[in-house]
């Protein structure tokens, strides 16, 4: 979240006032102008506002960070008035995956704001394209029934007189049950023709996701995904709906 909170402190009375629900939220950064001894070592003195400020973060679970390299965040050319500490930024409590922002004077140019920046590791998605499948209502769906029944009637019982022999029968009777599974299944690959929800445009996001690696990508997929089920399966229910059909036939 980026802040801008004028001389008056606008932004902060109002979101100490307002409820504001905004869950996991990473950063909250900005122009505070809020000059406070707490985050500039030259600036001599407390100020009130501060105590808002701190209020209004640990409500959005954030802790103040502190800079790699403590030095102004705003210049003046201005002779008769001092830099100062007035852009922050606050980060998720406890997190062993954010680290502590650096400013950059350097890169002002002809703002009277040095740029700041922390890095976030993202993890890399992987995402399945392939799965192991059994045709519905195939005769190889048939085999691995026929398979599966001849397993489970032929687990020997007669002989379990502890946990320990118990257990050993779970594993076997799991592992005969994972080998029938990979006998009678076909790899194939996730299609658009797949889910019946799927559509051109999750094929489109879902190709630029994977030459791009980029998150907003990612996150671009995700909700078109999100979108095309919900408005398939709300045509389906609406379907249902119209032909008085039983609540069963949502099972189908």
């Amino acid at each position: 979240m980026n802040v801008y909170s004028d001389s008056s402190h606008s932004v902060l009375k109002y979101l100490k006032d307002t409820e504001v629900n905004i869950p996991n939220l990473l950063i909250m950064t900005g122009d505070f102008n809020i000059k406070d001894s707490i985050w500039d070592l030259s600036f001599p003195h407390y100020s009130t506002i501060s105590d808002d400020l701190m209020i209004i973060a640990d409500s959005f679970n954030l802790d103040l960070s502190i800079p790699t390299n403590q030095v102004s965040t705003r210049y003046l050319d201005t002779v008769s008035k001092t830099n100062s500490v007035i852009d922050l930024m606050f980060l998720q409590s406890r997190s062993n995956k954010l680290n502590n922002y650096s400013i950059h004077p350097e890169w002002q140019l002809s703002s009277d704001h040095a740029p700041i920046t922390v890095s976030i590791s993202i993890a890399e998605e992987n995402i399945i394209t392939s799965k192991f499948s059994i045709v519905k209502n195939s005769e190889v769906e048939e085999n691995f029934i026929k398979d599966v029944s001849y397993i489970i009637k032929n687990i020997d019982i007669s002989d379990l007189p502890d946990s320990n022999k118990l257990e050993d029968t779970t594993n076997s009777l799991t592992l005969s049950l994972k080998n029938a599974w990979r006998m009678n299944s076909k790899q194939v690959n996730i299609t658009g023709h797949s889910k019946s929800w799927w559509n051109e445009e999750c094929s489109l996001v879902l190709s630029n996701y994977r030459l791009t690696r980029s998150l907003n990508n990612w996150k671009l997929f995700k909700s078109k995904v999100k979108l095309s089920k919900q408005s398939f399966f709300n045509l389906k229910i609406q379907e249902i709906a119209n032909k008085k059909q039983g609540s069963w036939e949502l099972m189908n």
